[in-house]
């Protein structure tokens, strides 16, 4: 028996956490398809800076609300199916986003645009997926590294431009979609469920209604909303907004905003594996304060290339940070058998986070001064009273109320 062949009967914590943040990665480049061709949309059909807003912020709606549900299937129903579920779901909005891209009809990528959210709803199943293959000591870090599939956004941003001059709009989508086929068989072939995952078969609202009734849900909803919300709103609209301040082309748009998305990424695993060693609280804190200084930084439209680039990596550094002690901070308050819920519900906070800072700069851009400025100076306030929050309402040390993991890390 070959050492993949044991790992796939026996289990391995390793091979299925690798095989949760594969997956991710395939369905967060799906969720974010529109962003990185929004300059290009705009262009062929016309658009108005909230229009093209609107367009870019619909996957991220259903991609928030969706996770709710997610995460309580993923209670009741393990992580392996629900990520072959989603998957597979995603397909079809997939190809059906390229028809309409390529038709060159705004209200059809409205539509399918909001359907373009099913591979969003990814994250609150690999996080519960994630916990029960490690032991709480070791979840930041699991769940830092799953978060780590946020890279499929930088892939999204550096690829899809590129895809599109190379084998046109159509076959993109395509081939992303053979990629969301291709990662459910691996599912099927090599993942499984921890031993130590246990059915929750309650029914799915009463056990919305308890989650709901804990702090802990509540108060990490408000943070990610800040931190993963951020992330989620400038790799959509950093394309965009790109190309109004800098003037750069979609690739060159894009490869910038993979930067900014790939930073975000390796950030947020650092984040996690912190909150295992210091108290959450305040890895936490230090990301929303120098995400607030980042932003207010921004508002002043530093100059390309390095002065700009410099200013949105470290934002997008902090941001990353900042989500990875997030859901530490979540995997050491939450009850196991509730952390699919509770996980649906913050990350759908996260998501909605991501919702309407898009509209918000679309609104606010200053045509006439070519400035995002309004929009950058009300997420550095938001960020500052979030900072406020962590430090002077929330405890930095939190009883462990998960049920310890017999699986070796």
């Amino acid at each position: 028996m070959t050492s993949l062949q044991a790992a796939v009967r026996n289990g391995s914590p390793t091979l299925n956490l690798a095989l949760a943040t594969w997956v991710s990665a395939i369905n967060f480049w799906a969720w974010n398809l529109i962003g990185p061709l929004s300059p290009h949309y705009a262009d062929t059909m016309n658009l108005s800076s909230t229009a093209a807003s609107i367009m870019v912020a619909m996957p991220i709606l259903v991609g928030s609300l969706g996770r709710i549900v997610s995460g309580a299937l993923t209670d009741r129903f393990g992580g392996r199916l629900m990520f072959i579920g989603v998957s597979l779901a995603a397909i079809v909005p997939v190809i059906a986003v390229g028809i309409a891209g390529s038709i060159e009809s705004y209200p059809l990528m409205l539509v399918f645009g909001f359907l373009l959210g099913i591979p969003g709803t990814i994250f609150a199943v690999g996080i519960p997926f994630a916990n029960s293959w490690y032991v709480p000591a070791r979840r930041g870090f699991a769940t830092g590294v799953f978060g780590a599939g946020m890279v499929g956004t930088a892939v999204s941003a550096f690829f899809t431009p590129r895809f599109i001059d190379w084998f046109g709009l159509l076959p993109t989508h395509l081939i992303v979609a053979a990629a969301l086929a291709v990662t459910a068989v691996l599912c099927v072939l090599f993942m499984r469920n921890s031993p130590e995952f246990t059915p929750n078969t309650d029914p799915v609202l009463p056990k919305l209604r308890a989650a709901m009734k804990l702090g802990v849900t509540w108060e990490m909803s408000f943070l990610y909303a800040v931190v993963f919300g951020g992330f989620v709103a400038f790799s959509s609209y950093l394309p965009t907004y790109i190309k109004n301040i800098y003037g750069f082309s979609a690739v060159d748009a894009g490869t910038r905003t993979a930067a900014f998305a790939l930073a975000a990424v390796i950030a947020r695993p650092i984040g996690g594996a912190l909150s295992d060693r210091i108290a959450p609280k305040y890895i936490v804190a230090t990301s929303l304060a120098g995400t607030a200084l980042m932003a207010v930084l921004a508002s002043f439209k530093p100059p390309a290339d390095v002065a700009s680039a410099t200013v949105f990596i470290l934002m997008a550094v902090w941001l990353g940070i900042g989500t990875g002690g997030v859901f530490a901070w979540v995997a050491r308050r939450t009850p196991a058998t509730s952390v699919g819920s509770v996980t649906g519900i913050v990350s759908a906070a996260g998501g909605l986070g991501g919702y309407f800072p898009p509209l918000i700069m679309g609104i606010t851009y200053d045509e006439a001064n070519n400035s995002y400025a309004v929009g950058l100076l009300l997420l550095a306030a938001t960020a500052l009273a979030a900072l406020a929050y962590t430090v002077f309402k929330l405890h930095a040390v939190e009883a462990d109320v998960s049920v310890p993991s017999k699986t070796a890390a």
